[in-house]
């Protein structure tokens, strides 16, 4: 038994942050950006939170899957920068969105959350241990940003994405990882 991904959602915040906005308080420009990232534009959290967000995509994502929160075994929410400690994020996506059946958690593996979020449902799903999973990536890393660092400050907006996984067919998903503590100072975030 493999897990298929049968529902996506996304949230954005509304506010958007172009190159030409940045550049009114860091030293850089829209060319500068666009040549080394690609990155013309981010969104930026005002009244939103990790929390508002990731029950945006979550219930999005439900209603793409056809799938009612209180038919969600396992929820995994996947965050570096949740605007809360405890409970953790995923209990409250699951208090709000009412996945009151749901076996809860947090991942923290910044980047690569979302992924490492995955094969875990995977690996339950194999197991037969759950057979619906709702995983949710969510940041709001502007709260976290030097907004006077142009390397970092450039690349990193807000938001949240979700996709509903289901056991579906026989077969094997065997998902690959590997870590790199010795570079972890390229991106550093101190609590």
């Amino acid at each position: 038994m493999i897990g298929k991904i049968c529902g996506i959602g996304s949230y954005v915040p509304r506010k958007i942050l172009d190159n030409d906005d940045l550049s009114k308080f860091v030293e850089t420009n829209d060319q500068w950006i666009r040549e080394r990232t690609g990155v013309a534009r981010r969104h930026i959290i005002e009244d939103e939170t990790t929390v508002t967000m990731a029950v945006e995509a979550a219930n999005r994502a439900l209603k793409d899957a056809g799938v009612n929160a209180i038919d969600i075994d396992l929820l995994i929410v996947t965050t570096a920068s949740s605007n809360v400690i405890l409970p953790c994020t995923a209990c409250e996506v699951q208090k709000r969105i009412k996945a009151d059946h749901a076996t809860c958690f947090d991942l923290n593996a910044a980047c690569t959350g979302f992924l490492f979020a995955y094969n875990t449902a995977q690996a339950y799903i194999q197991t037969n241990m759950y057979k619906t999973v709702l995983i949710i990536g969510a940041e709001t890393l502007s709260e976290l940003l030097d907004w006077t660092d142009r390397g970092t400050c450039i690349l990193f907006g807000d938001g949240a994405g979700a996709v509903v996984v289901r056991a579906k067919e026989d077969g094997f998903y065997y998902g690959v990882t590997h870590s790199q503590g010795e570079k972890g100072q390229a991106l550093t975030c101190e609590s």
